[in-house]
């Protein structure tokens, strides 16, 4: 498993793969903090969903994490797209049947692949976090905003799990991306479903009936990664992201495992 790893970690680093999906997660976590920083005595909604966030507030702890967080969202559907398409792509191009010449364990195939996606995802948290933090102190002052608290125990208590929470928003969102690539065996059709469903549809049917919120999975891997909010809980979303997940990868695993290699 850990050659398998090795071997999905050199894909993954491609330039055209990994510097493209720096620079674009990089420019958005850049272009939303700056919005909010730049906005924030305008007296207009600078936040997610039109809220206004003032600079006393963040010029408190929550002011360390904000601009990392709320690009949250979008970097879960970045590692759905990679996900997805990393894992698909070994059917559409052919490339599994050499990779089951060398590795004839389907499962170890699988989890390596896994494993080095994880990876490539904390990588895609630790950079827009380090952006986000960048931009947002570089900007405070512009905003009148002091950072005095932004250093404090309890500030960077709040920053570790800020980071933790949106990691696994990010991995549930990819883990996603996974189940349909495996599903889909296409990268054109799992990414377009993935990324019509979560960002599109599953919008649409949270706005019209809002009690569908709790149930839709994207909507409540995006909770996980926001740390929960008012209508639903923490907890509650990590229980029905986890069984999602669960459920639809065991059946995909199943599908790997017996399926012909062939697209």
């Amino acid at each position: 498993m850990f050659n398998v790893m090795k071997a999905e970690l050199r894909k993954l680093r491609r330039p055209t793969l990994l510097i493209s999906t720096i620079l674009v997660v990089a420019a958005l976590t850049a272009l939303f903090t700056s919005i909010v920083f730049l906005r924030a005595n305008s007296g207009q909604g600078n936040g997610q969903r039109g809220e206004i966030i003032s600079p006393a507030t963040l010029g408190s702890a929550t002011g360390l994490i904000y601009g990392f967080k709320i690009v949250s969202f979008f970097l879960g559907i970045t590692a759905l797209c990679v996900f997805a398409s990393q894992t698909a792509q070994e059917y559409s191009l052919g490339t599994l049947r050499n990779l089951l010449v060398r590795q004839p364990s389907r499962m170890k195939i699988l989890a390596g692949k896994y494993l080095s996606m994880i990876i490539f995802a904390i990588a895609l948290v630790v950079i827009d976090a380090i952006v986000a933090i960048a931009v947002s102190y570089s900007l405070a002052p512009h905003a009148k905003v002091t950072t005095s608290a932004w250093f404090t125990a309890s500030a960077l208590a709040l920053l570790g799990k800020t980071f933790i929470n949106v990691l696994l928003g990010t991995i549930a969102f990819g883990t996603f991306g996974m189940i349909l690539g495996l599903l889909f065996r296409s990268p054109i059709s799992s990414i377009a479903t993935g990324v019509i469903w979560s960002l599109i549809l599953e919008n649409i049917l949270a706005g019209v009936v809002s009690s569908t919120q709790k149930w839709l999975p994207g909507q409540n891997f995006d909770n996980v990664a926001q740390g929960g909010s008012l209508t639903v809980s923490y907890h509650w979303s990590m229980g029905i992201a986890a069984a999602y997940l669960i459920v639809g990868f065991s059946i995909v695993a199943v599908l790997f495992k017996r399926r012909d290699v062939a697209n």
